[in-house]
C-alpha cells in the first residue's frame, strides 16, 4: 500500500490552506483522491506535487485557466515546449505592462506627495492627481 496523506498534511506540505485544496478540487485543477474506509480523502504524493506546481504557478501570476493549461501541458507525452512558451510569453507581456503602469503611478504619486510640503498648501496636490479639485466632490459623495 502507497503512502497517503490526509488533507490537512498535504495542504500543509504544500503550503497552502485547506479550503484551497478542496476549492481545487471543485474546479478540476486537482483530481479527486481516493477515499479511506471511512469516507476520509487519501492523497498521494503526486498530488503534493500538483498542488506545489499550482501553488508556484498562481504565485507567478498565472490565472487558473493558464494553470489548467499548464497542467495539461505537462502531462507525459503532452509536453509542446513551444505552447508553454507562447503561455509563458503572453503572461511576460501583461507582466511587462503592469510594470510600466505602476512606474508611470509611482511618478504621478511621487511628484503630488513632493507638492504637498508641510501640508499647509490651500489645494491638496495629491487630491488634485486624483482629479478631485477644489469643488470636485461634496460632501455627500456626489461629484
Amino acid at each position: 500500500m502507497r503512502p497517503s496523506l490526509t488533507i490537512g498534511r498535504l495542504a500543509a506540505q504544500a503550503g497552502v490552506n485547506l479550503e484551497t485544496v478542496r476549492y481545487y478540487e471543485r474546479i478540476g485543477l486537482m483530481p479527486e483522491p481516493e477515499r479511506s474506509a471511512a469516507g476520509h480523502r487519501s492523497y498521494l504524493p503526486e498530488h503534493r506535487v500538483r498542488l506545489a506546481f499550482i501553488r508556484r504557478a498562481r504565485q507567478l501570476g498565472f490565472r487558473l485557466d493558464e494553470v489548467r493549461a499548464l497542467i495539461g501541458l505537462a502531462e507525459p507525452g503532452r509536453q509542446s515546449c513551444a505552447e508553454v512558451k507562447a503561455l509563458a510569453s503572453n503572461h511576460l507581456d501583461e507582466i511587462q505592462a503592469k510594470i510600466a503602469d505602476l512606474t508611470r503611478l509611482e511618478v504621478v504619486l511621487s511628484q503630488a506627495v513632493r507638492r504637498c510640503g508641510d501640508g499647509a498648501a490651500p489645494v491638496c496636490p495629491v487630491i488634485e492627481a486624483l482629479g478631485g479639485g477644489q469643488g470636485a466632490m461634496r460632501s455627500d459623495g456626489i461629484v
